[in-house]
């Protein structure tokens, strides 16, 4: 396939160079999140010359963006036709890109209701450990026979290639957005987020927090009209409202600065998934709840071992998110199935093994 242009270019012969001599990179955006996951190694492989929206079709809810692309910039360029990217990616800091956004494949708040970064991932173009460029998926919704490959990037945190440019299903923005809040205990607060979820309301994200529920309502006029009026609760006025959702999107509200405070003594934050229906889990620190429940932050000094094996028990997993220590692994261990599975994509597309080695998975 021909190189179309320099940024590219450049990028494919420092892949091939390093893989002649198996030396280690690591792909890097703004560098926001090189506290997730395992430490980065490497030689930096910048990606921000690669920039760029290649190609934004509002009407058909479509827009392809290069990896280096700053989040802001594709952002402020949708909300200018009145559109979004749904799942809310979290940014933590300025300068973080599209390509980290994927590689990373975190949600924000309205997650429990839009999906995640994986289900807007309509195609991507990869650069592989020999330095070829390929494309999977397209620019349009069920285009793909087989497996989509582009839908394996979200979440791969680089191990698997250099993420060149995307293709992402991006959507309206809401007419209207209302919150409530409403003075519940953990359980009843699970038990009434999933009741609701049953229900035909425009519910587009839910928080729990230090004896709080607060719920969104996202839709049409009519239908937040409606569901305020069903639910009840204390209304909070969209000045305070706002500035908390985005405080929790992007991890600069009370409860996430208080862990990083915590982070910075000794603690460490956690991130639990779990099925939304699960009761209050029995382990020491602050939690907060989001996703109905799916999603559960821990800040604690707890062993590792206490709060995977308690994810575990529920059927669910812990994500060692942020701390100064994580000799204990990021990421829990696979099954061996899984670690086959894994093992094999990256000696399929990182034969030399120069991507990201050991962000994913010690040893990868």
């Amino acid at each position: 396939m021909a190189v179309p242009d320099p940024a590219l270019a450049g990028l494919v012969d420092r892949i091939r160079a390093a893989a002649a001599v198996q030396q280690p990179l690591c792909i890097r955006g703004g560098g926001t999140k090189d506290f997730y996951g395992g430490p980065p190694i490497g030689e930096p492989l910048d990606l921000r010359p690669l920039a760029g929206i290649s190609r934004y079709e509002p009407s058909e809810l479509v827009v392809s963006v290069r990896a280096g692309t700053p989040l802001a910039e594709l952002e402020a360029a949708l909300a200018e036709k009145g559109q979004c990217l749904p799942f809310e990616p979290p940014r933590f800091a300025a300068g973080g890109t599209v390509g980290g956004m994927v590689a990373a494949g975190l949600a924000g708040p309205a997650r429990l209701s839009a999906g995640g970064v994986r289900d807007y991932v309509l195609g991507a173009t990869m650069i592989n450990g020999r330095g070829e460029v390929l494309s999977f998926g397209g620019q349009v919704m069920k285009n793909v026979a087989g497996y989509d490959l582009a839908r394996a990037l979200p979440g791969s945190l680089g191990v698997l290639g250099v993420i060149a440019e995307v293709s992402l299903k991006v959507l309206p923005r809401p007419r209207a957005v209302a919150t409530l809040r409403l003075e519940l205990d953990a359980g009843t607060a699970i038990r009434r987020v999933n009741e609701l979820l049953g229900q035909p309301l425009p519910l587009n994200a839910s928080a729990w927090w230090d004896g709080m529920l607060v719920l969104r309502l996202a839709g049409a006029q009519a239908a937040v009209q409606s569901a305020l009026q069903a639910l009840g609760g204390e209304r909070v006025d969209e000045a305070m409202a706002a500035p908390f959702w985005l405080g929790l999107r992007d991890h600069s509200d009370e409860f996430f600065v208080g862990a990083a405070r915590a982070v910075e003594a000794g603690a460490a934050l956690w991130r639990l998934s779990v099925p939304a229906v699960t009761p209050p889990l029995k382990l020491s620190g602050e939690q907060l709840v989001e996703w109905g429940g799916a999603q559960r932050w821990i800040c604690t000094s707890a062993p590792a071992a206490t709060l995977r094996d308690a994810a575990a028990a529920v059927g669910g997993h812990a994500v060692l998110f942020r701390a100064r220590d994580k000799a204990a692994g990021s990421f829990a261990s696979l099954p061996p199935v899984l670690q086959r599975v894994h093992r094999g994509l990256k000696q399929a597309f990182d034969p030399a093994g120069i991507f990201n080695p050991g962000r994913l998975v010690p040893g990868l």
